[in-house]
């Protein structure tokens, strides 16, 4: 499956989930995924947990979160400091 077709997965919905990132359109957040693995949950147990979740869903969370943190820019401010 190419980018394009994973970040297809990736649904923007603001009547599911308050207009979270989900996959397909389903109530599972990319945050809920992402929050998973960083937690130490492996991929398989939560396709285990969540019997509609596809590996590619996974991936494609994966690669929603590295578009997010890749277009972030940072800018200095240079704020005074009383004398």
């Amino acid at each position: 499956m190419d980018r394009e077709q994973l970040l297809n997965r990736i649904t923007l919905n603001p009547d599911v989930l308050v207009g979270k990132p989900t996959i397909r359109g389903m109530r599972i957040s990319v945050e809920q995924i992402l929050d998973a693995l960083a937690a130490g949950v492996a991929a398989q147990e939560l396709l285990e947990d969540y019997p509609m979740l596809e590996r590619d869903d996974i991936r494609a969370a994966l690669l929603y979160a590295r578009d997010i943190v890749a277009s972030e820019r940072v800018y200095p401010v240079n704020i005074p400091v009383p004398a």
